[in-house]
């Protein structure tokens, strides 16, 4: 169960890594054997001012942020529900949470 201190520290953290017009990257690590449920890891990546690249491993807080259990085996969100793109789904709910508005994210499955 999320505190509201950790959903508000998580949401805070999300705000300070992603903007509007970002993409947010997602992989699925995990299907159970129903297909009902999935494992999906989420991640941003960035350039600095060197051009090496940054990676942000998104899943903690955005478990912590959205109300979605945090696996940590597989360090990443537990989704449940079939019939429809899932990582796509947690993405729009990530949008929302931060800019009121799903289409201010872009999103690629790895």
């Amino acid at each position: 169960m999320t505190t509201k201190n950790e959903k508000t520290e998580a949401l805070k953290n999300l705000k300070s890594w992603i903007k509007e017009g970002d993409k947010i990257y997602y992989i699925i690590r995990n299907v159970s054997t129903s297909g009902m449920y999935r494992h999906i890891g989420f991640y941003k990546f960035d350039t600095d001012e060197k051009g090496e690249v940054i990676k942000y491993h998104l899943s903690y807080n955005m478990a912590k942020a959205l109300d979605y259990p945090f696996k940590q085996k597989s360090c990443s969100v537990g989704v449940g529900g079939c019939g429809m793109d899932m990582g796509f789904s947690v993405i729009c709910n990530l949008g929302y949470a931060l800019f009121d508005d799903y289409k201010k994210l872009k999103y690629e499955q790895l």
